[in-house]
């Protein structure tokens, strides 16, 4: 599965040669999304990057804000009876942005978002009341 999202570098680690031929290297990514009341969330993401991508980030530094295309990929590992899932997001391609993005978003990379550039990520009120008076929520 192929992803983009949009945010600014606060750390890259050096590049870790894991074995004799395969090496990684890991960056965390600042997100910062705000709600409609206000509310401002933000999320500090680890990704990698595999072998020759590990170069990716040699002209990118700390407070770089940039766009990232990464796959989301999962692994499942048992030992001794025990089951472990490790999911990871494998960076592959990363663009310097000139501004900042200040509403960065996560999607698939085959679709799109049709939203207007001023509409607000949540509606502001919330939708009409049920004429009927049935209301099925638990609350």
């Amino acid at each position: 599965m192929s992803f983009e999202i949009s945010g600014r570098i606060t750390d890259i680690f050096p590049t870790q040669q894991v074995t004799d031929t395969f090496k990684k290297r890991e960056f965390i990514l600042e997100i910062k999304e705000s709600s409609s009341t206000g509310f401002e969330f933000v999320e500090y993401i680890k990704f990698q990057t595999l072998q020759d991508k590990c170069t990716l980030l040699d002209n990118l530094n700390v407070n770089d804000s940039v766009r990232v295309s990464f796959n989301l990929k999962g692994r499942k590992w048992e030992k001794d009876g025990q089951t472990t899932y490790f999911t990871n997001l494998d960076a592959w391609k990363i663009e310097n942005e000139r501004s900042t993005d200040s509403n960065p978003t996560a999607i698939p990379s085959d679709q799109s978002l049709d939203l207007a550039p001023d509409s607000p990520p949540f509606p502001d009120d919330p939708p009409p009341a049920d004429d009927h008076g049935n209301d099925d929520l638990p609350f």
